[in-house]
């Protein structure tokens, strides 16, 4: 595999539309579930909406993200900016924070079945990481599943422990499953 990951401008739209094809990537999200305004049910935004919102975010270069390639196919993708742009997460008690206006978030990944298991998310964290820190961000967060088996590939899209810990994140909470808040100081 040739692999290469290219930071997301209006003009590569139409790859990461080829990656997450007519679905959406994973049940229509589009990338949206953690970007849910107070009120929003991702079940009323899935889909057109969803599809929508993130083509707006894109051409208009509101939304930052990476997307991997293998040579000319789009195989990955990753998001990621100040935790406060998303919203799900800076709203969730169980991911709360007293430091969240100085924290950025990569909190999303999506790998295109036969392709994952490949080091695609591992590169698109290592760039994400890069990313971040040219922007300025001191302090990163992820939110990877605690788990202690497999899981479907629809239940890891925030990344697992071991991507975090690999790339130099620590595991700042104790709790047993679920998402977990891994950070990382540059």
């Amino acid at each position: 595999m040739s692999l290469t990951v290219r930071r997301l401008t209006p003009d590569l739209w139409p790859e990461l539309e080829r990656l997450f094809g007519p679905r959406g990537a994973t049940a229509g999200c589009w990338c949206q579930w953690v970007r849910l305004e107070k009120g929003e049910r991702f079940d009323d935004i899935k889909g057109e909406t969803a599809h929508g919102r993130l083509r707006d975010e894109v051409c208009s270069g509101d939304r930052r993200g990476l997307i991997a390639f293998d040579g000319d196919e789009p195989v990955g993708w990753a998001t990621y900016g100040p935790r406060r742009y998303f919203f799900r997460i800076d709203r969730a008690p169980s991911l709360a924070v007293d430091d969240a206006d100085r924290v950025w978030s990569i909190p999303c990944f999506f790998v295109r079945a036969g392709r994952r298991g490949q080091g695609v998310a591992t590169a698109l964290l290592e760039v994400a990481v890069d990313a971040c820190r040219d922007a300025g961000a001191v302090i990163l967060e992820g939110y990877p599943v605690a788990a202690d088996k497999p899981q479907a590939a629809a239940f890891v899209w925030t990344g697992t422990v071991p991507l975090f810990a690999r790339a130099g994140f620590v595991r700042v909470d104790d709790k047993p499953s679920g998402k977990v808040r891994m950070r990382r100081t540059l």
